[in-house]
């Protein structure tokens, strides 16, 4: 569909020249004599570009009617045109939002260049602002139970400063959830938030990952190669699972928490960052620093503000807005109209004590996105019902351990069938590392 372009200028031959110039590059073009007939066009339609004059003969000048549309909530591109230019007017002009700034006589080629920049800028912006929608709306914390107004707070506080923060919490309760909003919340928002799971990498490869490595540090090292720690310099690293660190990396993680340096794999130069640390864990550290498998000292540097997730079953009042809010994304991903849940099928699901926490109710959403009809989603198209619980519940093992297996086997076994026992693509889907995924299956005795 052709771009429309307005045009804002009180002299004709101006008017009718770029007009008979931009047309002949296929965009769709309007014309006004002044600022008001500018903004009342605007109210009619919308526009890609719109080419403003700062001297208008009689109204308001250029100057303020890109005041006003800026006001306004204008998103269309404006390239000021001006005969009379100075660095003082083209510097206000930029910063009321004006794209570029062209003088009298106008060079066609360069207004014609400059439009097709301003039109391709804007489509940029417009990008980038939709990912960033889909994105708050993908890691939003949904939930107005107490348990989570209380965990929003928190982060509200925290979030502003430098301290590191401590995520504890089952799996699946949401941890990276609470990274991602006190990065997001932070004064780091607009750097990278940079994230590396501890379990899903093999030890060998975790003090690499972490801390990069030199051209020939060991076997295979072709290149040298940047860390996590360099990557997030002026950034956020977010650190999961990090009870599964070997003692080795701890030892080196506490030198960089100390210092904010480290050395690379393979270097003895060392590298000095600016990162702010984040981590996560759902094991029990006292108890692994008791057993001697944590280091007590890295845990006080770590745990300088602690964040405790509550589980699922806790606080079964978000069950039915979590619901929604995966019916709405999951029915927007398949192209499919979102499901109407019937009260009892609700009600059921907020009985069930979700061992996998939010991350099991997601994925049953998904699956009754999936598979069920266009008729109201009733008790009966839940999966795996028996004797009013889901099949997967922990009512029908002895240990936590048995139920939590029992449903990952479940859902590794169905994302499998989802890209054709594709293991990569499986992997990639569930958000996992293909060498953690081929781990859990041979745990699991997948083949």
């Amino acid at each position: 569909m052709p771009e429309k372009i307005l045009i804002v200028d009180d002299e004709r031959g101006i008017r009718e020249t770029l007009r008979g110039v931009l047309e002949d590059e296929n965009f769709v073009v309007s014309t006004a004599v002044s600022g008001e007939e500018c903004l009342e066009a605007v109210k009619q339609g919308s526009f890609s570009c719109i080419l403003l004059d700062i001297w208008l003969g009689s109204g308001i000048d250029g100057l303020e009617t890109l005041e006003r549309l800026s006001e306004a909530g204008n998103d269309a591109a404006v390239v000021m045109i001006s005969g009379h230019g100075n660095i003082e007017t083209a510097v206000r002009s930029t910063k009321l939002g004006a794209f570029d700034f062209i003088e009298k006589p106008l060079s066609l080629e360069r207004t014609i260049v400059t439009v097709k920049n301003a039109i391709r800028q804007r489509k940029l912006e417009q990008a980038n602002n939709q990912l960033r929608r889909e994105l708050a709306e993908q890691y939003e914390m949904v939930g107005e139970s107490i348990a989570m107004r209380a965990l929003r707070k928190q982060i509200s506080i925290v979030a502003p400063t430098e301290g590191r923060v401590l995520i504890s919490g089952e799996s699946g309760t949401g941890k990276e959830l609470v990274a991602r909003a006190i990065h997001n919340q932070s004064n780091r928002s607009g750097a990278a938030f940079v994230e590396i799971n501890s379990a899903a990498i093999p030890e060998e490869l975790v003090e690499s990952e972490l801390f990069g490595h030199a051209k020939g540090a060991f076997s295979g090292a072709t290149k040298a190669k940047k860390g996590k720690f360099q990557i997030a310099d002026g950034a956020t690293l977010f650190l999961d699972e990090i009870g599964d660190m070997s003692a080795t990396v701890q030892a080196k993680m506490l030198r960089v928490l100390e210092e904010q340096r480290f050395e690379p794999v393979g270097s003895n130069t060392p590298i000095t960052v600016d990162v702010r640390v984040i981590s996560a864990t759902n094991k029990s550290l006292d108890t692994l620093i008791e057993s001697g498998d944590f280091r007590a000292d890295l845990f006080y540097r770590l745990n300088v503000i602690p964040f405790q997730v509550p589980p699922l079953r806790e606080r079964p009042e978000d069950v039915p807005k979590l619901i929604e809010h995966f019916n709405r994304r999951f029915s927007a991903d398949y192209g499919k109209h979102p499901k109407s849940f019937a009260d009892a099928t609700v009600a059921k699901l907020q009985e069930y004590a979700w061992p996998g926490n939010v991350r099991e109710l997601k994925n049953t959403v998904e699956r009754v996105v999936i598979m069920a009809g266009d008729s109201e989603v009733t008790p009966d198209d839940l999966p795996e019902l028996a004797d009013g619980t889901l099949e997967a519940a922990h009512f029908r093992f002895q240990k936590f351990k048995d139920a939590t297996d029992a449903y990952q086997r479940d859902f590794i076994r169905h994302k499998l069938a989802q890209f054709d026992g594709n293991v990569a693509k499986a992997a990639e889907d569930m958000g996992v590392d293909r060498s953690h995924l081929y781990r859990r299956m041979r745990n699991l005795g997948i083949k």
